[in-house]
């Protein structure tokens, strides 16, 4: 990942008036962030105008980023999670997040055809998922964080938000089973 005493100071001279160590800055995240942003939004124009209204949020609020609680990246990360979360329950677009029972999926990856996926194929397969589906998955699998801290963002219960990353991961396996992406089990 990048060299964090090269973001302490970019952020140390961005806070001093530099316009251009914040660009800087904008250069070395902005692929990392977009991508994170396509993982929410169904449409790239709008994970483009996500990335561009987090980093403003950034970059006013870079004088309480604190560097002895983390990372630049990490805290950025979060930052652009939270405005995605935001534009989310703005559109209503969590209104397809519907409580059902839980069921547990054991899915197997093939390694040798996974290896041949990247990223990009990755990303516009989760980027296919139901806004519910998608959102919970980003933040259960790849964001970390658990169904308690998404239920208390979502404003869903724990139940809820369980159940649609059993359904995103459903939806998932779908899709790579029909590519040979993974063999799959399901086990109550």
């Amino acid at each position: 990942m990048q060299d964090n005493s090269i973001d302490i100071k970019l952020i140390k001279d961005t806070l001093s008036g530099s316009r251009t160590a914040f660009e800087q800055l904008y250069r070395r995240y902005s692929k990392y962030h977009l991508l994170t942003c396509l993982r929410y939004m169904k449409h790239r124009c709008d994970a483009e105008d996500i990335l561009q209204e987090s980093y403003i949020k950034i970059y006013k609020d870079l004088k309480n980023f604190d560097i002895n609680k983390g990372t630049f990246n990490t805290w950025s990360s979060r930052v652009i999670i939270n405005t995605c979360l935001q534009q989310l329950r703005k559109n209503k677009s969590m209104i397809d997040i519907v409580d059902i029972q839980e069921i547990n999926t054991n899915i197997e990856i093939n390694p040798e055809i996974i290896e041949q996926m990247n990223l990009k194929d990755l990303t516009m397969e989760i980027s296919k998922l139901p806004d519910g589906y998608r959102t919970v998955f980003n933040m259960y699998i790849i964001d970390g964080f658990t169904h308690k801290e998404i239920a208390e963002k979502l404003n869903i219960s724990v139940g809820t938000s369980k159940s649609q990353l059993m359904r995103a991961k459903q939806n998932l396996k779908k899709k790579f089973t029909s590519n040979n992406y993974a063999s799959v089990g399901n086990y109550a």
